[in-house]
Parts: C-alpha cells; structure tokens; sequence
C-alpha cells in the first residue's frame, strides 16, 4: 500500500504521462514504495532517481537503455512482458504529442521538479559506443566490429552454443534444437549454393567458421571465411584446425574491400550485411560480381526492415550499445540493387522472420539460465545490453517490425544459362551431403 508522500504518489503524474492512465506493469521506486499493478508477470524497479532524469531527457528506448545499462532501471520477471509495454507507450503518444495533452504535461513537470528530477541528466554509461571518422571507412567499420564482437568468444559460447552461430537458425521440424537448426541453416545455404567438391567459396562476415567448416567438411569445397574481427579470426583458425581442415580451409583477417584478383564458384554472407551501409550497397555488390565466375551463386542472408521511409543515422539503442552504424535495408532494395549490377540475377527470396524469432529466444533462455558467469564474462553492463536487445529483437520480428531475408542470386554465363534446376524443390534436393542427412551438431564444435 502506498504511503502518503511516497516517491511512488509523488511519481503518479510522471508515471501516467508515460504510461497512460491504467498503469500496465508495476512499477516499484527507490524507497519501496509501489504503483501498479501487483500481479503482473514483470515489474520494473527504479533504483536511483537518475534513471528518471535519463528517460524525461531522452523519453525513448535510449533513455530507458542507458537507465537499465548503468543499473538504475531493473527489469524483474519476464523481460519480453515488460517490453511489451513499449506497445502501450507508443499508443499513448499517438493519441496526443504531449501524452495526456498540456495538463498532463504540466502535472508530470510538476511532479518531477517535487523529485528534483530536472537538471542535466548523468553522463551516458561507458558502454555506450562513439565512433570518429568517415562512415563505413575501413577504420571506423574495424572500430564498429570490434566494440560489438570483441567481448569475450567464451561470452558469445554461452550464449550461442556449442556451434557458435550468430546468425538465425533454421528450424526444419517442429521441436528442432537450437544447435541442430544451426547446422540445418547451413546445411540449407549449402544446398542453394549448389555446392559440390572442389568447389571455391568465399564466407564474407564469416564470424567463427560454422560456415567454411560445414561447407568444407560435408560438401568438399575448397573454403575462404573473411573476418575483421581479431577474435572471432583467432577462435575461426583454432576451428578449422582442430577439425583437420587447413589443407582446405582458410581464415583471413580481412575487409571484404580489401579482396582481389580471386575468383569464386559460390559467395555466402551470413550476418553481415547489416554493417555494409546503404551508400555502400552497390559497392558491394559490385565486388560480388567481380569475384563471382559466371554460372557461380551468391547468397545474403541479412535482416531487412518494413518499406517505407528510413532514418539509417537515427540515434536508436541498437546504434548507441550494439550495432553502432548498423543500417537495416528493405529487401525490395536489396533486390533491385543486386539486378543493378545487371550480371547478377535475383533466383530466390525466402523470409525467416518467424525462425529468427525462435532463435533469439533460445539465446535470451542461454544467458538468462547462466547469468552469473556472463556477468563475469562480459561485465554487467554488456551482459544487460545483450538481454535486452536479443529479447527486445525476438519481438520485433514476432510483431513484423522486422524481418530476415536469404536471397540467392546467380551469375549467369555468356548464354544466359543459370544453371539452376527448374524448380526449387530439385535444387534444395541437388548435391546433398554423402550421408543423406543432416550432419550431428557435435561435428561441428
């Protein structure tokens, strides 16, 4: 029961700004004190009136990022049901740019000059990143890369798994595992690639190896992963040789604009398209062409975004802790700056939206059930900044905010000739492993 003079009575007006009239999660202040209501499936906890300060500056998801980052702001229960109120904010603000019109603003004013909650809010949390330098430069993307993927390769294993994967997984039957929808999804890169022995792929982005370990191990094929991640290099290389696999595959720490005069039967990117940049996209395409031989298939495996206008500099949680410069595309764009290139043709466009919201929620179940060790891995502030981004993901894609699309493209020979079978069903079936089944996840560690 409130106490009169509370910080959560005096909170109210704030609170209903926010929210709206009917509280919906319960809010628990610094002093213990309560609003809301009590038997809700989560409950957020405000810690220091800073947290306050950062959200009436930056009323939005950085603001409520940097106040559960630096530990003002706690998440109790479960996190996707306290997401969820983003919905209900979001609604609010529709209805009237001020939340509840003018009195409502000047009742929320009111109540946090009584918290002594205006002023300049504290400085963000130290792992909210800031990069210098030309957009997309070698430098700055290096920089990028390494504040995202640098962590800790044992922080990214416990979250991930035993496959290392940190890309959406395929899950080809109800109740498939995380690991095995890992080794599937390769398995179906594979398989619209066409790969045969002694053929030559290139993995852009190629993060730990899954997939020049795969393709190399049960395809044949002679292998190149690129990476400009010094950790994920070091651990890849390990990989491949533990697994026997030098004489046929290699792992270079290198930016994809730094390939040339090389030639490939098959390019895959996994995951990594999201840091290319949309003044970049027929740069990259370009190159594509360019170390793709005729007949050859290219594959991008990349989240997408809804069409319609895009703000690709907005200042977003995922800019400021995760992806910093990270750029989603439309996939109608994807598209039509691929066939731009004009020798390459667009074969195939399949969505994984559903699948890569299952596979956040795997990941999101890793950390949470061994917290105690991400926290040591990583520091607590990375390991909130991963909890709530992966969860927040998981329902991004569940509502169609975003999407993920595999779009198989072909370099077609002088005569016009793809290659490809006539329908999709012969060529997902085409030059499939000696074993005629999916490899087992072990192989893979």
């Amino acid at each position: 029961m409130k106490q009169r003079g509370s910080v959560a009575e005096r909170l109210l007006p704030l609170m209903r700004f926010f929210f709206g009239a009917e509280m919906p999660i319960e809010v628990k202040a610094w002093d213990g004190s309560r609003l809301g209501p009590k038997q809700g499936a989560a409950r957020l906890v405000i810690r220091s009136p800073e947290a306050l300060r950062r959200l009436l500056t930056a009323p939005n998801e950085v603001g409520l990022g940097r106040a559960y980052v630096a530990g003002e702001l706690e998440i109790e229960g479960d996190i996707y049901a306290a997401l969820n109120i983003r919905d209900t904010m979001e609604n609010e603000r529709q209805t009237d740019d001020l939340g509840m019109g003018v009195k409502g603003w000047l009742h929320a004013l009111k109540s946090a000059a009584d918290l002594r909650l205006v002023g300049r809010p504290p400085a963000p949390p130290p792992e909210e990143v800031g990069l210098g330098g030309p957009r997309h430069s070698l430098r700055r993307d290096a920089r990028a890369v390494a504040h995202h993927y640098d962590v800790s390769n044992d922080f990214y294993r416990l979250v991930l798994g035993p496959t290392m994967t940190y890309s959406c997984a395929y899950f080809a039957h109800e109740g498939m595992g995380l690991d095995d929808a890992q080794v599937a999804k390769y398995d179906l890169i594979c398989r619209k690639l066409g790969l045969r022995p002694g053929m030559r792929l290139l993995d852009i982005g190629c993060g730990w190896g899954g997939m020049v370990l795969h393709a190399a191990r049960h395809y044949g094929v002679e292998a190149v992963g690129i990476t400009i991640s010094q950790r994920q290099h070091d651990l890849a290389s390990r990989r491949v040789a533990a697994a026997g696999l030098g004489d046929r595959t290699q792992i270079r720490l290198q930016d994809y604009r730094q390939l040339r005069n090389e030639s490939y039967e098959a390019i895959s990117s996994i995951g990594m398209f999201e840091h290319v940049g949309r003044a970049r996209l027929a740069e990259y395409f370009d190159l594509v062409v360019r170390l793709l031989e005729p007949g050859g298939r290219f594959l991008n495996h990349g989240i997408t975004r809804r069409a319609g206008k895009s703000t690709p500099h907005k200042k977003t949680f995922a800019t400021s802790f995760v992806f910093p410069d990270g750029e989603l595309h439309e996939v109608g764009s994807v598209v039509s700056t691929m066939q731009q290139q004009r020798q390459l043709e667009v074969r195939d466009v399949e969505s994984l939206r559903e699948h890569y919201a299952k596979t956040l929620r795997f990941w999101v179940d890793n950390l949470e059930s061994n917290w105690s060790q991400a926290v040591e891995l990583s520091g607590p502030g990375r390991a909130r900044i991963w909890r709530l981004y992966m969860a927040a993901s998981a329902l991004n894609f569940e509502a169609g905010r975003t999407y993920i699309h595999q779009v198989l493209a072909v370099r077609p020979d002088g005569r016009g000739d793809s290659g490809m079978p006539l329908t999709r069903g012969n060529w997902l079936k085409a030059h499939a492993p000696a074993t005629g089944v999916l490899p087992g996840t072990k192989e893979l560690v």
